[in-house]
């Protein structure tokens, strides 16, 4: 039986592989949503968006995209009911510990961006494993940002920098966008060229606020479950037809 899933398993003929981005962010917004519509527990909807996921991270690989980053848990994410912080946190751990042999088997090199100093230690643990595990792997770069804040990245890196000012080793002229860059959380990725963010919200939650000043930005209508990878095509043709100037005419 030919499925939605497998007509698009490869690069839907509309899609210039020329022209696609080399690095995708997304904000997974709209699990608890998803969940409340079916009047299930909203920590239902994070499991089910664990799927979305899995695919989107597949068909990355599939259509040639080299670099996946995404929304895990943001710093303000603690305020939300202890309960699910609790089953978010237990989650990361499970699915990490779950699925890292079959990341290992298909080239993915995860990593985690986030003040992960302050997770729990057993999901330190898992992330460490993982990132260990997976670092000689090429075929998709693969980021989650987890206890991520971008306001809180660029005050690290101005503490950072303003260290090395302090002691002597670096002076203030000396700083540029490069530099500056180079005390991210992101150092060794290239900027997205796409955000995709889903539910219809329009804004960007503190997500990588350096990084995405010239990245083209998608709002899908889709709660992040049913984010596939027909909705995935659909964002890419919007994509593909726009004309990125970079300030220039």
């Amino acid at each position: 039986m030919t499925t939605p899933h497998t007509l698009l398993r490869s690069l839907p003929p509309d899609l210039d592989p020329n022209r696609l981005p080399r690095h995708v962010a997304a904000i997974m917004d709209g699990n608890g949503r998803w969940a409340s519509k079916r009047n299930l527990p909203r920590v239902v909807g994070h499991q089910a968006g664990v799927g979305a996921l899995k695919e989107l991270l597949r068909c990355c690989k599939d259509w040639g995209i080299g670099a996946l980053t995404v929304y895990a848990f943001s710093t303000e994410n603690w305020k939300r009911p202890q309960y699910e912080v609790e089953f978010l946190m237990a989650l990361f751990e499970k699915v990490l510990n779950r699925e890292l042999s079959e990341m290992v088997d298909e080239g993915v090199r995860i990593r985690f961006v986030g003040a992960l100093a302050h997770l729990p230690g057993a999901l330190q643990s898992a992330i460490e494993g993982a990132m260990a595990a997976t670092e000689a792997n090429t075929a998709v770069e693969f980021t989650v940002a987890t206890n991520y804040g971008g306001r809180q990245e660029i005050v690290n890196a101005c503490r950072e920098l303003a260290e090395q000012v302090r002691t002597g080793c670096l002076l203030p002229e000396q700083i540029d966008e490069k530099l500056f860059a180079e005390h991210l959380y992101t150092r060794e990725l290239s900027d997205p060229d796409l955000l995709i963010r889903t539910s219809g919200e329009q804004r960007l939650s503190n997500y990588l606020l350096w990084q995405l000043a010239y990245t083209e930005i998608y709002v899908a209508d889709v709660l992040w479950p049913d984010f596939d990878r027909a909705a995935f095509h659909i964002a890419l043709q919007s994509y593909q037809g726009r004309q990125r100037r970079f300030g220039k005419v």
